[in-house]
């Protein structure tokens, strides 16, 4: 009896660490590189993932879009849903930011330094940004409905890192797309050893800051 017990007390811490170890989960990196119909390679471009496991997920992160030298800064931002964004005025002047964008409807009246508080954002699509005194003020906010989203570089590129291995719709939006807000899309899988893509956007030459 004694032999019978001490093994099963020998045997139980091991069963015990079987079960607790978490299933492994595979993830993989993606390089997109952004280029305009003649292979000019676009800055500021959005690029993001999505699929039936993506929809609906929000975020609770707060990032600033600032007001220096009478210009917003980044030009170019991308949230996903339920983010939040200070809009710290910088500049020694006031401005009055809002938008009339149906993605998000807002007003900041005249003010200077920080606001009381954020603005949330949570509804996908295209905001434009201005400035009810300062008219040569302009800056785009992007939201999406998936954690998995970048911007290109001064290279036209966006790197990815730890993407769940899965099929995905893989969509670019730029603010100067020739059709406004109809982001490229492509079907894409997700793999260990995915081969660097291209993508090609119809841009209009004339909207580019």
């Amino acid at each position: 009896m004694i032999s019978t017990m001490c093994k099963l007390q020998t045997q139980l811490p091991i069963l015990l660490l079987v079960l607790i170890v978490p299933a492994v989960v595979n993830a993989a990196e993606l390089s997109v590189e952004v280029q305009d119909s003649t292979g000019k390679k676009l800055t500021d471009a959005v690029v993001y993932l999505e699929n039936s496991k993506t929809a609906g997920k929000v975020s609770d992160t707060t990032i600033d879009i600032e007001q220096k030298g009478r210009q917003f800064n980044p030009l170019v931002s991308v949230v996903q849903a339920g983010a939040s964004i200070n809009f710290p005025n910088r500049d020694k002047v006031r401005h009055h930011v809002y938008s009339f964008s149906p993605a998000k409807k807002f007003e900041l009246k005249l003010y200077s330094g920080v606001p009381t508080k954020p603005v949330l954002f949570d509804k996908p699509g295209t905001v434009v940004l201005g400035c009810n005194i300062h008219d040569n003020m302009l800056a785009f906010i992007h939201i999406v409905e998936t954690p998995y989203f970048a911007k290109t570089n001064a290279s036209g590129v966006a790197t990815f890192s730890q993407i769940l291995e899965d099929s995905y719709e893989l969509k670019v939006w730029h603010y100067a797309l020739q059709t406004e807000n109809k982001p490229a899309q492509q079907a894409i899988t997700i793999k260990a050893g995915n081969q660097p893509v291209v993508i090609q956007l119809e841009i209009n030459n004339a909207k580019r800051l």
